[in-house]
């Protein structure tokens, strides 16, 4: 077979930098799909949360922490994804936006897979020996459920849930690495953004229900039905609110808490436009959490650092 730039079938609606991974070499590039690399939001939504911890402890001199949590976001990102491939090969087979996956279409073998599996985790190995041993333990201990959630969609309506624990930790972990008190500050950072994680992959499910419902996959966006749209602006209403009381517990200062308001009305102007029916519509707005990701870490620094 020629070794084109790129097949039709590594194109996916939801790739970017397609000129980036079609510039690699076939094997090179299945490995790189394979991990996502195509595919960068992915790791800013895990980044975020890292970068708001940070920030909102005081962390705003720590440009070199943010940098490595950075490194470990792109790496677990990456390992996570495949991961999720080796569990789903089966089901990546029957959906047709997965059905070119690399595991899922044998042209990586699971044992290639594990190998690069390994690789990546070793990257995030060297990212966690930069933190302290308290930061250590907190982001060792979210293996557990990373190792889970690729099982969820089988046993709950609410996968996106899980996944909101999983791609929430890094405000854990951020925030521990610089101080242990004000848990209550925290605590509500972390709600906020697991429903925030909850609303924009309700979104992104939304453009696998109908092969979801074929194959059985079990989704929020399902489980929703005609009701998405309210059920999205629920979840990012609720990320408001656990926001608005983290800062405010934090530094009582309501012209503090207006930096709050950008992200508020980057959430809303998603639900206002978000169109359930449209695949091309719903990918769009849940990219757009890399703009809504950047626009609470300046929020979190205000407040964290005014």
């Amino acid at each position: 077979m020629i070794d084109t730039p790129a097949r039709k079938s590594d194109i996916v609606p939801d790739t970017q930098h397609r000129g980036i991974v079609a510039a690699l070499p076939q094997r090179l590039r299945d490995y790189a799909l394979l991990a996502r690399f195509d595919r960068p939001i992915g790791w800013w939504l895990l980044f975020w949360p890292c970068a708001w911890g940070v920030l909102l402890s005081g962390g705003q001199a720590r440009w070199d922490l943010i940098a490595w949590l950075l490194l470990g976001a792109i790496a677990m990102r990456g390992a996570g994804c495949v991961y999720n491939d080796l569990v789903d090969a089966d089901l990546d087979r029957q959906v047709t936006r997965t059905a070119s996956r690399p595991v899922a279409s044998g042209r990586v073998s699971k044992r290639a897979a594990w190998i690069w599996l390994l690789a990546l985790c070793l990257i995030g190995l060297v990212v966690l020996l930069q933190l302290r041993w308290e930061a250590q333990i907190v982001a060792l201990a979210s293996i557990a459920p990373v190792a889970a959630y690729p099982f969820m969609k089988r046993i709950t309506w609410w996968p996106q849930a899980w996944l909101g624990l999983v791609f929430s930790w890094g405000a854990l972990v951020g925030w521990s690495e610089l101080r242990l008190d004000r848990l209550e500050v925290l605590a509500l950072l972390y709600a906020g953004s697991i429903a925030w994680v909850i609303g924009y992959d309700t979104i992104y499910a939304l453009q696998d229900r109908e092969d979801d419902a074929l194959v059985g996959i079990r989704s929020s966006a399902r489980a929703l039905g005609g009701k998405v749209r309210g059920g999205v602006a629920g979840f990012y209403g609720s990320a408001i609110v656990c926001w608005a009381a983290a800062f405010w517990l934090l530094r009582p200062d309501l012209i503090a808490s207006l930096a709050l308001l950008p992200m508020a009305a980057h959430l809303i102007w998603q639900v206002a436009t978000l169109m359930p029916g449209d695949n091309d519509n719903a990918l769009a707005r849940f990219r757009s959490n890399r703009t809504a990701g950047l626009l609470m870490a300046l929020a979190c620094w205000v407040v964290g650092n005014a």
